[in-house]
């Protein structure tokens, strides 16, 4: 997330990642004032229109929060609330409104207090760079991007190899090509290159890379042991060990490694871990969490709100907080061990 401050009340986000939107969510409050653009249908009151027509206008308006609330997936956040400022006459102050945000988009925060934890939360950075997967083989080539502790699919490329046609007059330096056009759409600065797939594919990939820009600009790996190419690839590379090596650091190494103890723990009867919401719960009431892990599944389970102050609650005492979603087998198990888990510095009584 690119923050600014405007002054000592107001903020302004671009939103970068699905991450982004938990925090905004965990920030935002009602009577907070949001800025950002938006559109709202405008009656016609032109000759021949039709009265149940209008047209959509594109405007700026800034809402006084009422209710704000995540979809189920973590990739949106709706913001409703009372229209307080409008760049457009025909939109009244005092109309109700709602803004859908989502990756990519920009908003002001306007806030009479800035608390110690709304800082922290929005300062906080992932560590590392993202990563760009490419799982290739002869074949195809399945692009992905991993950023913080979500995947995002971004490509699948087909060389054409196969069909009878190409048999003679394949050449894989074309479709390497072509697969370097749809990375230079995807490459930010400082990320990772990382390559894997069956066969010599991967090597002979790698050297094309290494005649062009790109590899000047970014770090290229390649991963042995992984026998897919395509999407398949992506998501067998995310569950391998490969992973947890390379990306130890990142954030979504760090809950691969925070599940691994959990399950260590859980096969040694240990009770220095917790799982669900209830025994996570009061665990912090003892002060015992260490580093807690949550997925989507406690928010669609359990009432977000609830939710989002224990969150804050259990982050201002110092805990680190890691968001998950689905887009990782990761995030599936801990959507299977009820939504949340936590490490604990000292057991707790149940």
């Amino acid at each position: 997330m690119i923050i600014k401050n405007v002054d000592e009340f107001t903020i302004s986000f671009l939103i970068e990642e699905t991450d982004d939107l938990l925090t905004l969510r965990r920030v935002i409050k009602n009577g907070d004032r949001v800025t950002a653009d938006t559109t709202r249908v405008i009656k016609q009151e032109k000759d021949f229109a039709r009265p149940d027509r209008g047209e959509r206008i594109k405007i700026r308006i800034a809402l006084e929060v009422e209710k704000i609330a995540l979809d189920s997936v973590f990739d949106r956040l709706r913001i409703a609330g009372t229209i307080v400022e409008s760049s457009s006459e025909e939109v009244s102050k005092g109309v109700h409104h709602s803004l859908l945000l989502k990756i990519g988009d920009s908003l002001n925060v306007t806030k009479k207090k800035w608390l110690p934890l709304d800082m922290r939360l929005i300062k906080k950075r992932d560590e590392g760079a993202g990563f760009v997967l490419v799982a290739i083989d002869k074949g195809d080539c399945g692009i992905g991007k991993l950023k913080g502790t979500h995947l995002q699919i971004i490509q699948n490329l087909y060389s054409g190899s196969s069909g009878k046609r190409y048999k003679s007059s394949f050449n894989i330096e074309s479709f390497f090509d072509v697969v370097l056009g749809a990375l230079q759409t995807v490459l930010k600065e400082n990320d990772v290159i990382i390559v894997f797939g069956p066969g010599e594919t991967k090597k002979q990939f790698v050297n094309h890379i290494q005649k062009s820009p790109i590899a000047k600009k970014h770090r290229i790996e390649t991963v042995e042991g992984i026998d897919s190419g395509g999407e398949d690839g992506i998501y067998t590379f995310i569950k391998s060990k490969s992973m947890r090596q390379i990306l130890g650091q990142t954030k979504l190494g760090k809950v691969a490694a925070i599940l691994e103890d959990i399950m260590i723990k859980a096969h040694h009867k240990s009770k220095k871990f917790t799982m669900g919401f209830e025994e996570t719960k009061k665990a912090n009431q003892y002060g015992a969490i260490e580093s807690l892990v949550f997925s989507e599944k406690i928010i669609q389970t359990h009432d977000e709100s609830q939710i989002i102050e224990f969150l804050n609650e259990v982050e201002s005492k110092g805990v680190t907080v890691y968001a998950l979603d689905s887009t990782t087998d990761i995030g599936m198990q801990v959507s299977g061990l009820g939504g949340m888990v936590s490490l604990l510095r000292f057991p707790v009584e149940s």
